[in-house]
């Protein structure tokens, strides 16, 4: 059905968007239309080892739709596009960037009849400990988390009358390759292995939500997994609805403090140590909880994956010690 077409990725010069290109382009493809800000431009770095076929600005790209400009040449959108910034305080940018932008893309996918596979996120969820899609369970901590949420209800809204399928992803906690350029936004990993490689210690937060220093849980799931389900729900064209895309196991910062540590340690054949261990040796120290994230913090997640499941989705999920050590090795191969 795509052949010779033009896949559209927003967010495309971004952390998951990059790892999706890079995905098509190992299938051979190399129509891509990718769609991003470069307002900040070291992004780019993400696309220079890229193939794609033209380069388009956000802020252009739906005018672009609208004058017909790409009309019966688009086979997919792959939306990865959004300000993922949990503490933006804008929240008029926020909806515009993520809830508006993301309305108009799903009206002209269905008025062309053009699948679109779009990024939610496990912020919907916000403090709750029940990660199933049901609106009973989706109750965001901040506009962020609102502005997927408002989005997802639209496409359940739209998916009854649909013309083409329609696939929402909420992503829990991504990490991986192609991350750098998220500075405080990057995952816990990276920032973790920055740190160590720095200085020789791991920063932790203090106990919070009721959780003892550092046992916080998140569910961590490898950027290559999360686009496994972007390729499987592209190529599914029977899949309609919103999917949970995470391993389905929670693990506490401390294992991934650990699993970080460990995975560089063994690059220099160093011994593999234990939590308690790397804290008893200072490498894991803990940090006191910051204010501003009172109140507006996840301190668990665990993806229910039943629905994606049943979906037909089936490949396994790398646990944190895999997906961490491949993570590693990468981050200093390129060194």
């Amino acid at each position: 059905m795509l052949e010779g077409m033009l896949i559209v990725v927003t967010g495309a010069a971004g952390f998951v968007g990059a790892n999706l290109v890079r995905a098509l382009n190992e299938r051979g493809q190399r129509r891509i239309l990718a769609v991003d800000n470069l307002a900040r431009a070291e992004k780019v770095a993400n696309l220079v080892d890229l193939e794609i076929e033209e380069f388009v600005d956000k802020d252009d790209f739906l005018h672009r739709l609208a004058d017909g400009e790409y009309e019966d040449e688009i086979g997919a959108v792959l939306h990865q596009g959004a300000c993922s910034d949990t503490m933006e305080a804008d929240g008029r940018y926020m909806m515009r960037n993520n809830y508006r932008f993301s309305l108009a893309l799903l009206g002209y996918c269905q008025d062309n009849d053009v699948p679109l596979v779009y990024a939610s996120s496990a912020s919907v969820y916000g403090a709750g400990s029940d990660f199933r899609e049901r609106r009973g369970c989706e109750a965001p901590l901040n506009v962020y988390g609102y502005s997927k949420f408002l989005f997802d209800q639209a496409v359940r809204r739209a998916i009854p009358e649909r013309t083409a399928p329609i696939v929402g992803l909420r992503y829990f906690n991504v990490y991986g390759p192609r991350e750098a350029h998220k500075g405080r936004m990057a995952s816990v990993a990276f920032h973790f292995l920055r740190q160590y490689r720095e200085t020789g210690r791991v920063r932790l937060f203090e106990g919070s939500g009721g959780y003892a220093a550092g046992e916080q849980r998140r569910d961590f799931v490898h950027v290559d997994d999360v686009v496994a389900v972007n390729l499987w729900a592209l190529d599914r064209p029977e899949v309609s609805g919103v999917f949970n895309v995470g391993t389905g196991e929670a693990a506490t910062y401390n294992a991934m403090a650990a699993a970080v540590v460990n995975a560089a340690e063994a690059r220099r054949g160093g011994p593999r140590r234990t939590v308690r261990e790397l804290v008893d040796a200072g490498v894991i120290e803990y940090v006191a909880f910051p204010p501003a994230l009172v109140g507006r913090y996840q301190s668990y997640t665990q993806a229910d994956v039943s629905a994606l499941r049943a979906a037909g989705y089936a490949a396994p999920f790398l646990g944190v010690d895999e997906g961490v050590a491949r993570y590693v090795e990468r981050m200093m191969a390129d060194d």
